[in-house]
């Protein structure tokens, strides 16, 4: 039953660092663009962020937990923490909370608004708060990798 935890856990995290690191390109990408074709961009980076990102993240802090009761045997018992075992424990769950609780959120306004208009200004703050969530939520995740490496 652990393999199949740790099967989840791997292709959770490969999701979220995946479609991170996509969302993060097609928004390098797009930095010659017109504005009217940041709609387009926007649009690809929410669907990214909720088909892939997103699930990703919740999978991986939850194939996480079942790992960390699975190692405990559900009772609590002495399993051997390390630096490293707190450090991708506690990064993966920090790092999957703003990608769940800022960025996903932020993701769908940006999506639902035209970046031409009345709505300009708003749509360009909603880009750096998803630009500057996203380069948190990645340094995270980055932390929780390097911890599990350290840990294997």
């Amino acid at each position: 039953m652990i393999r199949l935890w740790v099967l989840l856990h791997i292709v959770g995290f490969t999701l979220w660092i995946g479609g991170a690191l996509a969302s993060m390109v097609a928004g390098i990408a797009a930095k010659g663009e017109e504005r009217v074709g940041l709609g387009a961009v926007v649009r690809a980076q929410s669907a990214v962020q909720k088909v892939v990102v997103a699930p990703g993240a919740l999978l991986a802090v939850l194939s996480g937990l079942m790992l960390t009761f699975v190692r405990t045997g559900g009772s609590g018992g002495e399993i051997g923490f390390s630096f490293w075992l707190v450090l991708m424990q506690g990064a993966g769950l920090v790092g999957a909370l703003i990608v769940l609780l800022v960025g996903l959120p932020t993701s769908s306004k940006l999506a639902r608004i035209h970046p031409v208009g009345p709505n300009e200004a708003y749509f360009d703050e909603l880009r750096q708060r998803q630009r500057i969530a996203g380069s948190i939520a990645g340094v995270f995740a980055l932390a929780a990798l390097v911890g599990g490496a350290m840990l294997a």
